[in-house]
Formats: structure tokens, sequence, C-alpha cells
């Protein structure tokens, strides 16, 4: 558990803190309340900052007419939405303590990959499960196995 602290904490900054998400998180459990209460969509710009295009954003998180319906009533985002979001944020950060270069583990995230059938990580990280995968995936990059 000790190596999965750093991850957990660079997705915390990620988000924008506890400043955009009005709570500390230390832990899987704290990321899942998170989630659960609907994260705040200020955090979407905390995620554009990360590295994440709007493009990138509106695709894999919330489309751009959802989300100015939602800004024009302050809501926050959906149970659904706010998973998405944390899911993108751990496999840019988990890529990024494997890689240990922010650029390089960004390449690495919109790369098609062969592996995957010719799909870029960031792509299969739509899904949960897809998401698994591309941990997996990482997972072994880490422990030095071809991928």
């Amino acid at each position: 558990m000790a190596e999965h602290q750093p991850v957990i904490e660079n997705v915390f900054r990620k988000l924008g803190g506890h400043s955009a998400l009005g709570t500390d998180v230390f832990s899987d459990a704290d990321l899942a309340r998170v989630v659960h209460r609907g994260i705040h969509l200020k955090v979407l710009d905390h995620l554009a900052r990360a590295g994440f295009s709007k493009q990138e954003i509106h695709t894999f998180v919330i489309p751009a007419r959802t989300w100015r319906h939602r800004a024009a009533r302050k809501e926050p985002l959906t149970i659904e939405e706010s998973d998405r979001v944390v899911r993108l944020a751990r496999i840019q950060a988990s890529a990024e303590d494997v890689f240990g270069d922010k650029p390089k583990a960004n390449r690495w995230l919109r790369e098609p990959l062969g592996v995957l059938d010719g799909k870029a990580p960031l792509e299969l990280a739509q899904t949960e499960s897809g998401a698994r995968l591309i941990e997996q995936l990482l997972a072994k990059i880490d422990w030095g196995a071809a991928a």
C-alpha cells in the first residue's frame, strides 16, 4: 500500500486538492466518498491543467453542452461523471508514477499500442474494465516486463 499512496496523493492534487474537492483524500475509500457525493465542476479546470485537453474532457467525462448546462444550474457532476474524472486522474497519475516523467507518461497514454489492438491507453480507460487493463499494463512496465 505504501507505493500506492503517492498515486492517491497525485490524484488528489490533479483534482484540485482540498479547495476543489471540499475534503482531503488519503485513500481509495476517501476517493469513493468524493465520487459518491458528486464532484464540483471546477475540478474539470484542474483536470485541464493536469494535461487533458477540453476535447478529451468532453469525450471522456462530460459533453460540452452538458457541462454548460450544469454550470448554468450550478450542479455538480453525476456519480458516473465524477467516477470518470477520478479514473482519468488515476490513470494519468499511475502512468506518471511508472514512467517518472509527465511528458513521457502523457505521450504513452495517447499513443496507439499494438498490444491494445492499435488503441491508445487513454481511449481504453473510458471504461472501468479498460482502466483496469491499462493499470495492469502499467504494472507490467513497472516490473520490467515487455508491454
